[in-house]
C-alpha cells in the first residue's frame, strides 16, 4: 500500500525561466493610461495595461491584446520602450514569479473611453507627478519618467 503525502501548503517553486508577458502605454493630454491591478504579482498596484503572453504570441501582439482587455481601447502601431526582467521574492528569497516585460509605446483613437476589465479593477488618467504618488512597480515609475524627461528634453 502506498500512502500519499499531505498536499503541501507551500506554493510551488517558481521556474528560474521567465514568463514572457507586455504592457502598454498610451498616452492622451500628457497623462498616462493606467490600471488597478486585481490579481499577484502586482495586486492593488497601478501599472499600464498588460499582461502575459499566451502560447505562440508576439510580444507586440500581447501588449495589444491585453490592452483591449483591461481597457476596451483598441490599440495600435506598438513600439518598444523599453524590457525588464523581474524578480519578485518572498522573505526566504525564494522566487516566487520571474517575468520578462516588454513595455511598448501605442496609439489609438483620443475618442473611446478606458473601461476597467479583465485583471483590471479601475483604471485612470494620470500625470507623473501623481503617478509618483500612487502604488505603483518600479518599472511603472521608471517608464513613466523616462518618457516625460525625453519628451521634455532632460
Amino acid at each position: 500500500m502506498t500512502i500519499a503525502a499531505p498536499p503541501s501548503t507551500q506554493p510551488a517553486p517558481c521556474s528560474a525561466r521567465p514568463q514572457a508577458a507586455s504592457s502598454a502605454i498610451l498616452e492622451r493630454e500628457g497623462r498616462l493610461l493606467l490600471i488597478r491591478r486585481r490579481n499577484p504579482p502586482s495586486a492593488d498596484l497601478y501599472a499600464f495595461p498588460g499582461g502575459r503572453a499566451e502560447p505562440g504570441e508576439m510580444p507586440a501582439q500581447t501588449a495589444l491584446r491585453e490592452f483591449l482587455e483591461e481597457t476596451g481601447i483598441t490599440a495600435r502601431d506598438p513600439h518598444l520602450f523599453a524590457t525588464y526582467d523581474l524578480e519578485t521574492r518572498d522573505e526566504a528569497g525564494n522566487l516566487q514569479s520571474h517575468f520578462f516585460l516588454s513595455v511598448f509605446l501605442v496609439k489609438a483613437d483620443a475618442t473611446t473611453p478606458a473601461i476597467a476589465a479583465d485583471d483590471a479593477a479601475d483604471a485612470g488618467w494620470f500625470t507623473l507627478e501623481e503617478i509618483r504618488s500612487l502604488p505603483v512597480p518600479p518599472s511603472v515609475l521608471d517608464c513613466a519618467e523616462r518618457l516625460i524627461a525625453g519628451r521634455e528634453g532632460v
